[in-house]
């Protein structure tokens, strides 16, 4: 639409130039044949009034001058007249002009000099005069001249006339012309190419050829839709052969796990089922900004690992709707499709309002759950009002999702996170054919640690409606069961790994996410990374030799001072490095509406500022923060950029920054220093394990990546890479729904 309005835009500006043009062209051979009429006609009149003036001149018959020139003044288009003696002084004056007129004078002196009519316009008391100066004789010699004065104002008057005429012509004939241009476009050429645009990205999408729009049949573009007709059929036929393919491939447990297997292995495990996602966060934010609105995807590993699985499967993503956007693209029933490039599946939204995302997020997920489970040396805090608004917002997500599986019969549901851990409960009570699931993305801490939580029983049991219950780790697992254990009455069957309470059993199982490897970073093929990170770098002013880098939200959990800590050691213990090392540390804004994190990142700025100011010299400084939002592209831009990744949680459940930093390294270089309180450090062992808190130790890991030979660094970067393959997130959420869908 844009192109469309620049082409009318351009067509309107040629066609005012044109017109301007032939106007200004007009309008000056206009003013010079009027002028030349009007001075033609003064000159007829002044021979004429020589013959009269004359005689009365010469007789000295002041008198009959002044009565003379009085008798013509304000005449139609006369003004008046000026007799004029040999010296250019006035003898008789109309008394609609004024005596003393410099340029009347200089007029009627160039006559008499030059013995002939001498004429020129002037403005007199803001209007056009002509001025007309005739030569009077006696006998053979100039004695004085005549002048006339006449009104030229019609003139100017005529020429506005044109030109007001000629744009009102232009502003009809360029509105007309712009409305049949932008019918004519749309109607032959844009509507035809969206059409054609649709269609292919309806075969792209592997929509069936009977639900797909016709290609237009517009005269103009059949060679073109004959050729993408074949281009639909020849995707249609290598779908349906990697369709096959992957069908074989079901049976054979050591090939890699895609989108398009997972995708048949769900149509033949769930049997047309539908799989309905719930999380708190969603994976499209709408954002408004003037007039124009766009998205961006939150920096969220929760959003990394589930969205590529909603892409395969193709079903209902409900989620709060966050975007000061988000409402103004949703249709009656609160959706929208997504991916809004390429729509995959659809977007649910669910509206909180301020007081229910300040108590339910703010308050008692981020400011009590999130604490508690992390064990990250931050007293949680919990407030009756936040339990409330908690309550509140999870029966809001379960209205949600009744009202989308109400005429299911075995929906699956699977819940995301500890935002929703009523959740399951809510959902089971009314719909109790519904299979559930629950995947809790955060650690679980022990039993004695949880048991500080007032509504300890409350979440335990609103968990337990899930028909499974998965979690990162074996041991998280097994602080679950403990924890059940000691404050619910229920039958614990360890062997099984299973919780009974009522008549309700659920299954509590390890399932180590990951990511979208191999085939997550498809649509990122036409990058130009090694050009972009040479960019990245002379913006960031960066000339060292190494770079480090972090990805993290800023967030306590993450161990990001211990990190700046880290670095501080490394420099004063290593200090061939000064100049040399530089570490970025990519800083996603989070959670700003809590104090604890307002506080922690200030925090972040004046370490990131205190270990610079005393290393910096010669204009580097050892540590680049970056605290803004970063796209995937960035991100891998710097991920293949840096010798080295620091991911130091201080206790996580899974940290998927590790995993994607070595899926990035397709050229097999760099070094992972990774966490051994992340769930990654139990898969990734040939990462550099630290002890976050142990600042001597990191910086010594630091040296040792930097030092890793290109072999050594290889054959580790390889290794990982083979593992996070084998174990990507297709594989995950194959096993997780295989699980689900054989618990209904």
């Amino acid at each position: 639409m844009k192109q469309l309005l620049i082409a009318v835009f351009l067509i309107v500006v040629i066609i005012t130039l044109i017109v301007v043009a032939f106007t200004a062209s007009q309008a000056l051979n206009e003013e010079q044949r009027l002028e030349s009429d009007l001075q033609y006609r003064s000159k007829l009149l002044a021979d004429s009034l020589k013959e009269t003036v004359e005689p009365q001149f010469i007789n000295k018959s002041q008198y009959q001058l002044q009565y003379l020139v009085s008798k013509f003044e304000d005449k139609e288009r006369l003004v008046g007249l000026n007799i004029y003696d040999n010296k250019a002084i006035p003898v008789a004056t109309s008394s609609s002009l004024t005596s003393e007129i410099p340029k009347a004078k200089q007029i009627a002196a160039d006559a008499m000099d030059q013995d002939q009519a001498t004429g020129d316009f002037i403005n007199l008391n803001n209007k056009k005069i002509y001025l007309l100066a005739a030569p009077l004789h006696d006998k053979d010699s100039v004695v004085g001249a005549l002048m006339i004065a006449q009104n030229a104002g019609y003139i100017d008057t005529r020429i506005a006339e044109i030109w007001k005429n000629n744009l009102v012509r232009l502003f009809v004939q360029a509105s007309l012309l712009s409305l049949a241009t932008l019918v004519l476009i749309r109607w032959l050429i844009y509507a035809p190419i969206k059409n054609l645009v649709e269609s292919l990205k309806f075969a792209r999408s592997g929509g069936e050829e009977s639900n797909s729009k016709k290609p237009t049949n517009s005269l103009f573009f059949r060679p073109l839709v004959n050729e993408i007709t074949n281009i639909r059929r020849s995707l249609q036929e290598a779908r349906s052969s990697a369709s096959e393919e992957a069908k074989l491939r079901l049976e054979k447990l050591d090939s890699p796990w895609t989108s398009l297997r997972l995708k048949e292995f769900i149509k033949d495990i769930l049997k047309g089922r539908t799989v309905y996602m719930v999380s708190n966060r969603e994976p499209y934010i709408h954002i408004k900004n003037g007039g124009k609105i766009s998205f961006y995807t939150p920096a969220s590993g929760m959003v990394t690992a589930i969205e590529p699985v909603m892409q395969a499967c193709e079903g209902t993503w409900i989620a709060y709707g966050s975007g000061n956007g988000d409402k103004l693209m949703v249709n009656r029933k609160n959706q929208v499709k997504v991916p809004p490039d390429e729509p995959k599946y659809t977007l649910k939204r669910v509206w909180l309002t301020e007081e229910e995302e300040k108590g339910y997020y703010d308050g008692f997920s981020n400011e009590g759950l999130w604490p508690l489970c992390h064990i990250a040396h931050n007293r949680p805090i919990f407030r009756k009002e936040d339990w409330d608004q908690y309550q509140i917002a999870n029966q809001k997500f379960a209205d949600a999702v009744i009202s989308e599986i109400k005429n299911q019969e075995r929906p699956i549901v699977l819940i995301q996170d500890f935002h929703l851990a009523l959740l399951p409960r809510m959902i089971k009570a009314q719909k109790p054919s519904a299979v559930i699931g629950l995947f809790w993305h955060i650690p679980w801490p022990n039993a004695e640690s949880f048991s500080i939580c007032p509504w300890k029983k409350e979440i335990l049991d609103g968990m337990l409606g899930a028909d499974l219950l998965g979690f990162h780790t074996q041991l998280h697992c097994n602080n679950f069961i403990e924890t059940v254990g000691r404050e619910i009455e229920s039958l614990i069957d360890l062997e099984q790994s299973t919780i009974s309470k009522g008549n309700h059993t659920s299954y509590i199982k390890s399932f180590p996410i990951s990511i979208a490897f191999p085939n997550g970073y498809h649509g990122l093929k036409n990058y130009d990374y090694s050009a972009e990170g040479k960019k990245l770098l002379n913006n960031l002013k960066i000339r060292s030799q190494f770079i480090g880098v972090g990805v993290d939200r800023l967030d306590y959990t993450k161990g990001i001072l211990e990190r700046f800590k880290a670095i501080e050691i490394f420099l004063d213990k290593y200090p061939l490095y000064k100049g040399k090392f530089t570490f970025i540390q990519v800083a996603a804004p989070s959670r700003t509406k809590v104090k604890k994190y307002k506080e922690f990142a200030e925090e972040v700025r004046k370490e990131a500022e205190r270990v610079n100011s005393s290393f910096k010299e010669n204009g580097w400084k050892p540590i680049v923060l970056l605290e803004r939002h970063h796209s995937h592209e960035e991100v891998q831009t710097i991920y293949k950029l840096a010798d080295l990744c620091l991911v130091t949680s201080l206790h996580d459940g899974m940290n998927l920054v590790a995993k994607e930093y070595v899926a990035a390294r397709d050229d097999e270089k760099g070094v992972l220093i990774l966490s051994q309180y992340t769930g990654a450090s139990r898969e990734l062992k040939d990462a550099i394990i630290v002890n976050p808190y142990n600042a001597e130790q990191t910086a010594n890991a630091i040296r040792e990546a930097l030092e890793m030979t290109p072999k050594e660094q290889t054959k580790r970067i390889r290794d990982m890479r083979e593992i996070i393959k084998n174990n990507n997130v297709y594989r995950w959420s194959a096993q997780l729904l295989k699980t689900m869908a054989g618990l209904g």
